[in-house]
C-alpha cells in the first residue's frame, strides 16, 4: 500500500498544543495569584488577630482546667498573667479605636477584672469558673460593640 499522493504532507491537528499552552497557563496562573495573595497577605498586620488569639487560648485553657478540676492557683495563675501582660497592648494592637471611649473603658474593665484575679487568686473550680466568666464578659462586651 503506497500513498497515491507521495508529495503531500500529513497534517495533524493543532488541538493537543492548544491544550498543553491553555494548561501551562492555568498553571503560571494559579502560581501568579498565590504569589501574589501572599505578597499581599503579608503586608497586613497580624498583631491584633495575633493578640486575639492568644488571648482566647488562655481563656479556654482556664475553661479547660475547670473541665479538669485542675484549679489551684499554680494551675490557673500563668493563664491570669498572661491575660494580663496581652490586656496592656490593646491600645496598641487597635490604634483605630484607641481614642474611642467605649473601648478603653472595655479594655480598662478587663485589665482591672485580671488585676484582681491576680491579687487574689481563685483557688476553687467555682472561683475560676466565675472569673472565666468575667473575662469572657469583659472580652464580649468589647467585641459586640466593634467586631
Amino acid at each position: 500500500m503506497s500513498d497515491p499522493n507521495p508529495g503531500t504532507v500529513a497534517r495533524r491537528g493543532n488541538g493537543s498544543r492548544y491544550l498543553f499552552l491553555f494548561l501551562l497557563g492555568l498553571v503560571v496562573g494559579a502560581v501568579a495569584i498565590v504569589m501574589a495573595l501572599r505578597a499581599w497577605d503579608a503586608r497586613k498586620d497580624h498583631f491584633p488577630e495575633s493578640l486575639m488569639h492568644v488571648q482566647g487560648w488562655h481563656v479556654r485553657q482556664l475553661a479547660k482546667a475547670v473541665e479538669q478540676n485542675r484549679c489551684a492557683a499554680t494551675d490557673t495563675l500563668p493563664h491570669f498573667k498572661a491575660l494580663r501582660t496581652t490586656a496592656d497592648d490593646l491600645e496598641r494592637a487597635f490604634p483605630g479605636l484607641a481614642d474611642d471611649q467605649r473601648f478603653t473603658q472595655a479594655a480598662s474593665n478587663l485589665r482591672g477584672t485580671l488585676d484582681a484575679a491576680l491579687a487574689s487568686p481563685p483557688l476553687n473550680c467555682e472561683g475560676v469558673a466565675r472569673l472565666n466568666k468575667d473575662i469572657g464578659a469583659g472580652c464580649k462586651a468589647c467585641h459586640q460593640d466593634f467586631r
